[in-house]
C-alpha cells in the first residue's frame, strides 16, 4: 500500500487536504447520488478547478470524478461482492501474537486479563494531538506501544479525550507529544515498526485480533468475525467490541460491514469510515491496474 506520507508529506497539508475531502463528502451526499462535475465541486470548495484537482489527486491518488465512485454507498456493496474476506480459522488470524497490517509487520502485545481488571491502575499513558490523513488524531501510548488512536474531526477534542481516558480510569495520563511522535509516524506510514499495546477484556482482544487479519482494501462482516473467534452466536457482542476498538485505523474496525453491505456505525463518525474505505479502495484498484 502506498505510503500516506508520500501523498501528504507535511503537517499542514495533512489537515488541510482532509478538510477539503470532508467538505467534498458533504457536498457529494447533498447531490443525492448524482455525480458532480469537477468545476461544480471546485466552486463549492471555493477553489480553482486546477487547484482542487491537485489537492484531491494528491490526497486520494485518483481524480475527483473517480473518487466520487468510492464515496458512494454502492462502493461498500461492491467491496462485499469483490473484496470480501472470509476469516475461516483462528490460526490464520495471527492469534499467536504476530500480525500483518497495511503491508507492514506489526508488533503488538495484549494486556493480561488481571491487569485489565485493574482498570489501568499502575499504567502511565502519554497522549498528544497529531495530524493524520483522516484529520486530527488523539494518540495514546504506554511504554509498550500505542494503546489509543481517536479521530477528532467529528467528535471534537474534549469528547475524544474524555472517551479515551474513561476506558482506563485508574491510569495516569500525561500530555507528552514528543515522546509518542515516533509511534504516530510509524502508524501513518513513517519509518519504523508500529508497536501496539492492546488494552481490553479478553473477548474484545479476540475481536481486535481478528480485525488485524483483514487486508487493506478488503472488508468482512460482524458475523464472519464472530465465526472466526469461535463464537458464531455472538454477532451483537462482536459489534460492540468492534465499536470499542481503541486503536482506530491500525486495528481496522472500519473494514467491518453489515451483511447487507451497509456501512454500519463508526465510533469516530461515518464520514471518517467512508473516507478510509474510499482511500484504501482507490489504492487497491491502482495497485491492481
Amino acid at each position: 500500500m502506498p505510503n500516506p506520507r508520500e501523498t501528504m508529506p507535511t503537517e499542514e497539508p495533512n489537515s488541510y487536504h482532509y478538510n477539503v475531502i470532508r467538505r467534498a463528502i458533504d457536498r457529494i451526499d447533498a447531490a443525492g447520488g448524482h455525480a458532480l462535475p469537477l468545476e461544480t465541486l471546485a466552486a463549492e470548495m471555493n477553489m480553482s478547478t486546477a487547484h482542487f484537482q491537485r489537492v484531491f489527486s494528491r490526497w486520494a491518488g485518483v481524480s475527483p470524478k473517480r473518487y466520487q465512485q468510492y464515496l458512494t454507498l454502492d462502493h461498500a456493496r461492491a467491496l462485499m461482492r469483490e473484496r470480501f474476506t472470509t476469516l475461516e480459522a483462528a490460526d490464520a488470524l495471527g492469534l499467536s501474537g504476530a500480525g500483518r497490517l497495511h503491508d507492514l509487520f506489526l508488533r503488538w502485545e495484549a494486556m493480561s486479563p488481571g491487569d485489565y481488571a485493574r482498570r489501568g491502575a499502575g499504567l502511565d499513558i502519554a497522549h498528544g494531538w497529531f495530524p493524520s490523513p483522516f484529520g486530527e488524531v488523539l494518540a495514546m501510548a504506554t511504554d509498550k506501544g500505542l494503546c489509543g488512536l481517536a479521530f477528532t474531526d467529528e467528535t471534537g477534542r474534549d469528547a475524544a479525550l474524555a472517551d479515551m481516558t474513561a476506558r482506563w480510569p485508574e491510569a495516569r495520563f500525561t500530555e507528552a507529544t514528543d515522546r509518542i511522535a515516533p509511534l504516530v509516524a510509524a502508524a501513518f506510514g513513517g519509518d519504523g515498526m508500529p508497536r501496539l499495546h492492546l488494552i481490553g477484556a479478553p473477548f474484545q482482544i479476540k475481536v481486535w485480533e481478528a480485525l488485524l487479519a483483514i487486508p487493506s482494501g478488503h472488508v468482512t462482516t460482524y458475523s464472519e468475525i464472530a465465526r472466526a473467534i469461535g463464537n458464531p452466536g455472538a454477532v451483537r457482542a462482536v459489534g460492540t467490541a468492534v465499536g470499542r476498538n481503541p486503536i482506530a485505523w491500525l486495528i481496522p474496525c472500519h473494514r467491518a460491514l453489515r451483511k447487507s453491505g451497509a456501512l454500519g456505525g463508526y465510533h469516530w463518525g461515518l464520514p471518517v469510515k467512508r473516507a478510509m474505505l474510499a482511500w484504501e479502495g482507490a489504492r487497491a484498484d491502482m495497485a491492481a491496474e
